[in-house]
């Protein structure tokens, strides 16, 4: 591989890369628990865009229920996000003739 090439090949990585990281902030994912009682929306970076608890969670002797269901969501809407970063990169970066299976930065 030349120099030129590789050089070529660097720039528009981190061209990509930009490209990448404001697509991930765009990325908005959503969990659920309790079978829809909590739900809440996460964006790529992980901040909480939003939480909705059903008012019948709202009792005094259901709080841990209630702590729980929102971890459970937290989890599921951080892992739906991980997965949709994932596959951005895969689409960005496909093109690039990287080696398969290496692990970017991020």
């Amino acid at each position: 591989m030349d120099f030129l090439k590789m050089m070529k090949q660097a720039k528009e990585m981190q061209s990509q890369m930009g490209s990448l990281q404001e697509q991930i902030v765009e990325i908005e994912v959503e969990g659920s628990s309790g079978g829809g009682l909590v739900t809440l929306r996460l964006n790529g970076k992980g901040d909480l865009k939003g939480l909705k608890i059903d008012p019948s969670l709202l009792k005094e002797d259901e709080v841990e229920i209630l702590e729980d269901l929102i971890v459970a969501a937290h989890t599921e809407a951080r892992a739906k996000a991980e997965q949709a970063i994932q596959e951005k990169t895969q689409e960005l970066m496909g093109g690039l003739g990287l080696p398969e299976g290496m692990k970017l930065p991020f």
